[in-house]
């Protein structure tokens, strides 16, 4: 058994896309562009912009705009050029926070994200600060109810690394980053869809933070969440309440 209130945290996440969708849109569009530049246009070979693809026809995005931004990320159409950076800072209560952006203006990036870290009681912190407290991996959620045992075995069969069954029910199947999509596959197969399916940076450790501290590390998420810049927040935080 691992983490506390671990649905609680997603649904919030998930509520908070959803409210998002506009931006949401953007921030695929920026992937998809990325991933095609970096590892060409076609889905068949290239697994993280297949990744993206997924995400966004979950998302509803139009294929048209799926294959514009492919296009333009392989060359085929003008576009902007974007580039990958991540920061690394601390929230409240020591919690770690890294923030992966994409942007065409790195100065006006890193002035809006120490913006919000100053803001909202956090500090934006030097390069591979937290790092150590993350693991690249696929993380598939599901929520509680579902059967442990179905899931662990399919999972385990599938070539996860591991299955984790947190206090409140919720169930995270891990697995390397080149098994994530073949993991989820296979479980999708099985019937088992997970609620949350994600190629990120998985917390190695929690700080949990309830009342006051919840709510001022909560403002701090949402703010940098809510950057044009940024397409990813992740976080040592769990928030109670």
């Amino acid at each position: 058994m691992a983490g506390h209130s671990k649905w609680a945290n997603i649904k919030h996440k998930k509520a908070a896309q959803d409210q998002k969708r506009g931006k949401i849109f953007t921030r695929l569009i920026k992937e998809i562009t990325v991933a095609s530049r970096l590892g060409g246009g076609d889905v068949g070979t290239n697994a993280r912009l297949r990744l993206a693809v997924e995400k966004a026809y979950e998302s509803n995005m139009p294929k048209d705009n799926v294959e514009r931004a492919i296009k333009r990320g392989s060359g085929e159409l003008d576009g902007v050029d974007y580039e990958e950076i991540r920061y690394e800072g601390y929230g409240i209560g020591g919690a770690a926070v890294m923030v992966d952006c994409m942007t065409d203006n790195r100065v006006r990036t890193v002035a809006d994200v120490r913006h919000a870290f100053a803001k909202h009681g956090g500090n934006l912190g030097t390069d591979g600060s937290v790092a150590f407290l993350f693991k690249h991996c696929g993380q598939l959620v599901f929520p509680p109810g579902f059967d442990e045992d179905k899931v662990m075995e399919a999972a385990l069969e599938a070539g996860a690394e591991d299955v984790l069954v947190n206090d409140d029910g919720s169930i995270e199947v891990i697995a390397a980053p080149a098994d994530f999509l073949p993991v989820k596959e296979s479980l999708v197969k099985a019937g088992l869809k997970p609620e949350l399916a994600e190629l990120g940076m998985k917390p190695l450790g929690e700080n949990l933070l309830a009342g006051d501290d919840a709510v001022r590390m909560q403002k701090l998420l949402d703010a940098l969440e809510s950057l044009d810049d940024v397409q990813e927040v992740y976080t040592t935080a769990v928030l109670e309440g």
